[in-house]
């Protein structure tokens, strides 16, 4: 296999870890909030924090050092407007996860607090939720649009 298509093959393999630990992150944490176990809520939290520096960090990381070497090595158009339209997406979901990153740190931190203490959670721990979610959708649909323009490159 050539190194452009082991390059391209990670590079869609990290997009791939972004798309699930997102979703997957998602979908226990929204679940959790639900939940009347506490337990169950800060095992969501502690896991949720650790996904992101496990995976998501990383593959963050590696999509566009992995992409503008694509670009370079394939001769696309820089500005090609899939390839614009991409990179502002990209931007949106930097400008999301970066506060998502540090609400979901605090919401941990309740969450220990309130476990250990025995404490009710604090009166934000419910506005910071609903900061996770408002700033996880545009991110979320973002992803899903860049992977429609890297497969589709339209012109």
């Amino acid at each position: 296999m050539s190194l452009y298509l082991t390059v391209k093959t990670l590079h869609i393999l990290s997009a791939a870890v972004l798309f699930g630990t997102g979703a997957g992150i998602a979908f226990f944490m929204f679940r959790s909030y639900f939940s009347s176990d506490s337990r169950a809520r800060l095992f969501a939290a502690r896991n949720t924090v650790l996904a992101d520096y496990l995976f998501t960090l990383p593959a963050a990381i590696f999509q566009p050092i992995s992409g503008i070497w694509l670009i370079s090595q394939a001769g696309y158009n820089w500005n090609a407007g899939w390839l614009l339209t991409s990179y502002v997406l990209y931007l949106l979901i930097g400008l999301c996860w970066l506060p998502v990153v540090r609400i979901q740190i605090m919401l941990k931190q309740q969450l220990n607090a309130a476990h250990a203490t025995g404490n009710p959670l604090p009166a934000n721990h419910k506005t910071l939720f609903h900061w996770w979610i408002a700033l996880g959708i545009p991110a979320f649909i973002s992803i899903l649009l860049i992977f429609f323009l890297m497969v589709l490159k339209p012109v």
